[in-house]
């Protein structure tokens, strides 16, 4: 499904004109059929798939702002945030802080994890079933509050 999409995008950002949208829907793709081809995938990446790579995507051009930024280089760090913003279109919706906690006070329940040496294990079913839906720092950091507390 999100593979059509970014397919179905990229012919009318084609016919739009659309220079720099067309620029990073094409690397998207790019990016998913090298997914693709790497000998774990074992065929075409499924939507979860297409969302880590997307994901990636964002965090490295992040890292791409801060270092253009340190080097004095505003006008890349705004080319990097421009091609984020079209990146996350594509993107599913990050949780909340609230809905996070919640989500994350069912997997302790369900893991029945105890303690920080635990953590393993409800990470572990977080990005299982929330890849790409919460922002696995901040839930890192909750989840060790919880485990504390």
């Amino acid at each position: 499904m999100l593979r059509q999409r970014l397919n179905d995008d990229m012919k009318t950002a084609l016919k739009a004109g659309e220079k720099e949208r067309l620029g990073v829907i094409r690397l998207m793709i790019s990016a998913m059929k090298s997914a693709d081809m790497e000998p774990s995938a074992k065929g075409p990446i499924d939507d979860a798939g297409i969302v880590a790579v997307l994901t990636r995507m964002v965090k490295q051009r992040r890292d791409s702002i801060e270092q253009y930024n340190a080097g004095g280089r505003p006008e890349l760090a705004a080319k990097e945030a421009a091609e984020i913003t079209i990146i996350e279109a594509y993107l599913p919706k990050l949780m909340d802080e609230a809905a996070t906690r919640e989500v994350i006070t069912t997997l302790i329940a369900e893991t029945g994890a105890a303690g920080p040496k635990d953590m393993g294990k409800v990470m572990g079913a977080l990005k299982t079933r929330y890849a790409g839906q919460i922002d696995m720092g901040r839930a890192s950091g909750l989840l060790k509050d919880l485990l504390k507390g």
